[in-house]
């Protein structure tokens, strides 16, 4: 077997190529999660490689795996977009939550990983991972439309034709893409909006939609929602490109102490937690190597725990292993971990690349918002999945009790006062489900599968 295909880990120069085009898979999420709320791309460059190299160091380089930015944090960041919290206490929360991965490794460690399927089992987690694609469900609609639900950014029918343009790029290399092209459908989707950006203003297509987009407002307003006034004739303005330096320290932040922005965040990591176990079970299964045993199952939630605190110590989102760059593994047979050294490292050196940043900063909302059509769904139907593999009776009383209070306290607005603040949404639901799984009487017959 040749050192790339080995599993165990040889870091070689000659390997540093191998590793850029794992980077370049996994940039397409991994910029998403930034430039969808307002985080520096650079900063999630930077804390993407230094938490792989976290990982890596915990796990004593055995898994070939890289991390960066976790969907399932959107909705808490983008609270803190809309103003419910502070950028600084949104990143407090997720520290905590990466605080609860180490817990939950801690906890392995003396009762076993059984134990984390029976405190939340798919029962639990399915529904709160459909919560989290629900509740963004809104949002990306709204950015694929041009506005932000109270005032227009762009005008609406440029920014649903770059949206489906995004959308239909996505789906369709996503459906038929070969070798490379299939592992990176969002990076597609979002070249193929972004052309389609540029050729509509270069043609003066998008200033004449514009214009007609101002001249059909009432009163300055159009659908019930003013005009930004900085809304023009075009989708795409260079103006942070040219301002941006050539070379530049990332612009990170730190978190400010807040127990309600603990209370809020720490609840949704219940589910990309055990999306973890599912994501090192998968490698394991591409490479041939059993690394719940090896490194074992506590250190590799150890490893994503402290890299998901120490991102977010830096004003970067959570940290979470990339099922993409997995697939770039299974393409390439390339196990040697050392190559994920190489992807972290190339990580690093471009979150100094002012210009990069800049160019990042340029790419239209409705773009984003055509993904985000396709990927919110998506988490929704993990959720859904997550059930559906379970073979449970989602009939049977236990079973369809707490679905049911998980969905209507997540969707339905419910809000419950601890003391320090209120309790809603995903957290809520995530809670109620692991209480009323803890409480409720009949688990042995409500865990039976079906035929």
């Amino acid at each position: 077997m040749s050192d790339v295909h080995s599993t165990a880990y040889n870091f070689r120069f000659k390997d540093a190529l191998l590793g850029a085009q794992m980077l370049f898979v996994a940039f397409g999420a991994l910029v998403l999660v930034p430039i969808l709320t307002g985080i520096d791309s650079n900063v999630a460059l930077f804390t993407a490689g230094i938490g792989t190299l976290i990982f890596q160091l915990i796990t004593k380089g055995k898994v070939p795996v890289f991390l960066a930015s976790s969907f399932a944090f959107l909705p808490p960041l983008f609270a803190a977009q809309q103003g419910e919290f502070t950028y600084p206490e949104i990143m407090c929360g997720l520290v905590a939550a990466g605080g609860l991965y180490i817990v939950i490794s801690i906890l392995i460690r003396f009762f076993g990983s059984g134990f984390l399927h029976r405190l939340l089992p798919p029962v639990v987690t399915g529904p709160v991972i459909m919560l989290i694609g629900l509740i963004l469900a809104p949002v990306a609609v709204n950015m694929a439309m041009g506005h932000n639900g109270a005032v227009w950014l762009e005008p609406k029918v440029p920014s649903m034709i770059v949206a489906g343009v995004a959308l239909l790029t996505t789906i369709m290399v996503s459906l038929l893409g070969k070798g490379w092209f299939k592992l990176i459908p969002i990076l597609c989707g979002v070249g193929a909006g972004y052309a389609c950006s540029l050729i509509m203003d270069s043609t003066g297509i998008t200033a004449s939609m514009y214009q007609a987009f101002v001249d059909s407002a009432v009163e300055g307003k159009v659908a019930g929602m003013g005009l930004a006034p900085w809304m023009d004739g075009t989708l795409i303005s260079f103006g942070a490109l040219k301002d941006a330096p050539v070379f530049a320290m990332p612009n990170f932040s730190f978190p400010t102490w807040s127990w309600e922005a603990i209370l809020f965040v720490v609840p949704i990591a219940i589910a990309p937690a055990i999306e973890h176990f599912g994501d090192i079970l998968a490698i394991g299964s591409i490479s041939g190597k059993d690394y719940v045993e090896d490194p074992g199952i506590q250190n590799t939630m150890l490893g994503d725990g402290i890299a998901t605190s120490v991102a977010s110590m830096l004003g970067g989102p959570p940290n979470t292993t990339y099922s993409e760059v997995s697939g770039a593994v299974a393409l390439t047979r390339a196990f040697n971990p050392a190559i994920m050294t190489w992807a972290a490292i190339t990580a690093i050196l471009l979150a100094f690349v002012g210009k990069l940043g800049g160019l990042l900063g340029t790419i239209p909302m409705p773009v984003m918002g055509g993904i985000m059509l396709l990927l919110f769904g998506a988490i929704t139907v993990i959720g859904l999945s997550t059930l559906v593999r379970s073979q449970l009776d989602l009939m049977q009383p236990r079973n369809m009790i707490i679905i049911a209070i998980i969905m209507v306290f997540g969707l339905g607005g419910m809000v419950l006062n601890v003391g320090v603040t209120d309790l809603k949404g995903i957290g809520l639901g995530a809670i109620a489900g692991v209480i009323l799984n803890l409480v409720l009487p009949g688990k042995a017959e409500a865990d039976q599968k079906i035929a």
